[in-house]
């Protein structure tokens, strides 16, 4: 449990607030060196995990961003065909037998490295992020299963590329869609709930420090209490800074003494769809400042 709260602490550091579950699982992804899936609502820190990961091990953060009809070739390599192209021209006069030509055309100097490729290529071990990997479909989580299990990929044309360092491989998920059995199984799992009201104040006065004392507590309680409403797309961390720092730069010192329309205003940094904006009335916003 010591080397636990050590890695609080140095995460604490980096301006991340890492409970103990979590300060855990990030021990024992970096001692197993097993890939680490984090599910949880959109807005919960899941995407920062991996690049203050990359911070917490001075290394790059490579990431893939997944989307619907994501292939390998976008997330692991692609030829370089005018390159190729001309080379085969260039290779019109030589006299070698096709099969070395072959060889040439086909080599590593024509091959643009993607995300995955990217990662296990280095010479320096990196932290790979693949962002929403339940936006790809099920034929992508196919192709992860050898990067994520034997730390390796293979490239028809190439053979079999082993990683010459093993990254720290992050996986997030939403939740819009479930993972494959053999896509879990080879990671370790954690699921990021949202903050509860002593780790999201300690995230504000950690990463906006200018914050008067009594303007945290009050936009941390009014963020929680409007988490509990029926809105489209509850705000998330990232919007309770944006917050934070629209109130400061609106001059707002308590929710309470502000003026109505500066507290209006301000609502943009936590309010991204038009349902949502017209469900927190002034009505609404005014009773949830007062329970503050």
């Amino acid at each position: 449990m010591s080397d636990v709260i050590a890695l609080q602490q140095r995460l604490l550091a980096l301006g991340y607030v890492a409970e103990r579950p979590l300060a855990t699982v990030l021990l024992l992804m970096n001692e197993l060196r097993r890939p680490l899936l984090l599910e949880g609502a959109a807005g919960v820190g899941k995407t920062e995990v991996a690049k203050v990961l990359a911070r917490l091990q001075a290394t790059d953060c490579v990431r893939l961003q997944c989307y619907e009809g994501l292939d390998a070739h976008a997330a692991m390599y692609e030829w370089n065909y005018q390159r190729q192209l001309l080379a085969i021209r260039l290779l019109e006069q030589d006299d070698r037998p096709m099969a070395n030509k072959e060889q040439d055309i086909f080599s590593e100097r024509y091959l643009l490295k993607r995300p995955l490729l990217e990662s296990i290529t280095r010479e320096q071990p990196v932290v790979l992020l693949i962002d929403e990997i339940d936006r790809a479909d099920e034929a992508f989580e196919a192709y992860l299963l050898e990067l994520l299990s034997d730390f390796q990929l293979s490239i028809p044309e190439l053979g079999t590329i082993a990683a010459r360092s093993r990254p720290w491989v992050v996986l997030t998920s939403n939740g819009t869609r479930e993972l494959s059995d053999a896509l879990r199984r080879r990671c370790l799992y954690h699921y990021l709930e949202y903050p509860s009201f002593e780790k999201e104040l300690l995230i504000v006065e950690t990463r906006v420090p200018a914050a008067p004392a009594a303007l945290a507590r009050q936009l941390v309680e009014f963020v929680q209490s409007l988490r509990r409403l029926d809105l489209q797309r509850r705000p998330g961390i990232a919007e309770t800074l944006d917050w934070a720092a629209a109130l400061l730069r609106l001059h707002v010192e308590r929710l309470d003494t502000a003026s109505p329309e500066a507290l209006l205003d301000s609502l943009a940094a936590l309010l991204k769809t038009r349902a949502d904006c017209a469900e927190v009335s002034p009505d609404v916003m005014r009773r949830l400042v007062a329970s503050c």
